[in-house]
């Protein structure tokens, strides 16, 4: 009887949160439609992202039911020979890193890492763990080889949360800073776009960040206040950027997401795009899969909204569906019992691995 109730009390918290990601998808879609018949913009760029987004959760889901372990690591494997095999992720022109398909690389090795690590917490075989960690390793020297400078840090910061999150029993407050880390980022960029910084740091990271994606974000920004609320319209932003018109190599986008997003959908749709991270971030707190695999997808999920916010990562719908899947994936409910991440003390009872502080069944 107390198995039954504490199963259906799971499957009741998964299907808020199933129910809230449907929502927040749905509405970013229809917003993008709304904002594109105010202005006369083109939503399918946002569409086919929410698509994506969507599309890999389910097959993450589904994957991660069936097989926990084998499904993110032949993830892993997939988005490192996809990065070394194939070095344009998509049609377009090659720009300097990290403003084009390199960002898109490092974002996929970066997920590849993430995969990895969550496949190496998943199994209780040592064996199997160790060369699922050296598979992590592997991915971080593929970003070496390729001269990936952004995926190697990404990827080896990963690596060093994905270890330290064996040490965490309550994931509660390890998603709360994950998410503040990804805020404080999103609000760097947009102080960098204003020039809210003191001169001498303003410049040094303008410098870092080559002045032209400066320029893009600045032009995004004058964008947004233009309209704050419905913003120009999606896929409007190369139309009406000035120094987007001056590149001959431009795509179009200011390599910021929240910015490209306050510029073509306003306010709303900045908030939306906040939504979606809180969801997913949300999605992993109440999951029953063991805690270090939820931390482990919440920071490589984190660090890639930190190079959305200064990079072009998410409009490659590669990324978009990585994204989705290594959140399905850490969502999944296994249907064998995962034991927890390391042995408790002999005579000690320790809060439960594998569910941390997510609501008890």
């Amino acid at each position: 009887m107390a198995s039954a109730a504490g199963a259906g009390a799971d499957g009741e918290r998964r299907n808020v949160s199933d129910a809230t990601g449907v929502l927040v998808l749905g509405t970013c879609a229809v917003w993008s439609l709304v904002t594109a018949a105010v202005h006369g913009g083109r939503p399918e760029g946002v569409l086919l992202a929410v698509l994506a987004v969507a599309a890999g959760y389910a097959t993450g889901r589904i994957s991660g039911v069936l097989l926990p372990v084998a499904a993110p690591a032949a993830a892993a494997l997939a988005g490192v020979t996809l990065t070394l095999a194939g070095p344009r992720l998509a049609p377009g022109p090659e720009v300097a890193s990290p403003l084009g398909h390199a960002g898109a690389a490092a974002a996929v090795l970066t997920l590849s890492a993430g995969a990895a690590c969550c496949a190496a917490w998943a199994t209780p075989v040592p064996a199997l763990r160790l060369a699922l960690r050296v598979l992590a390793v592997g991915v971080v020297a593929a970003g070496a080889v390729r001269g990936a400078t952004t995926a190697v840090v990404l990827c080896c910061a990963v690596l060093l949360c994905s270890l330290a999150a064996g040490q965490v029993r309550r994931r509660g407050p390890a998603l709360a800073g994950l998410a503040l880390s990804a805020g404080l980022v999103a609000a760097l960029t947009w102080a960098v776009a204003g020039n809210a910084l003191p001169s001498g740091l303003s410049g040094a990271l303008a410098d870092e960040l080559t002045p032209r994606r400066v320029d893009l974000w600045h032009d995004a920004l004058v964008l947004a206040h233009g309209d704050a609320v419905v913003g120009v319209g999606p896929g409007r932003f190369g139309e009406l950027s000035a120094t987007a018109a001056r590149s001959a190599l431009s795509d179009g986008k200011p390599h910021s997401a929240p910015l490209q997003v306050a510029a073509e959908q306003g306010v709303v749709g900045v908030l939306l795009l906040a939504a979606a991270f809180c969801w997913v971030l949300f999605a992993l707190w109440r999951a029953p899969r063991p805690t270090p695999v939820v931390l482990t997808a919440g920071a490589t999920l984190t660090a890639l909204a930190a190079l959305a916010s200064v990079g072009n990562a998410l409009s490659f719908t590669t990324v978009s569906a990585g994204a989705g899947l290594l959140a399905g994936l850490a969502t999944a409910r296994p249907l064998t019992v995962e034991p927890p991440a390391s042995p408790a003390p002999s005579g000690v009872r320790r809060p439960d691995a594998r569910h941390g502080d997510r609501p008890a069944a």
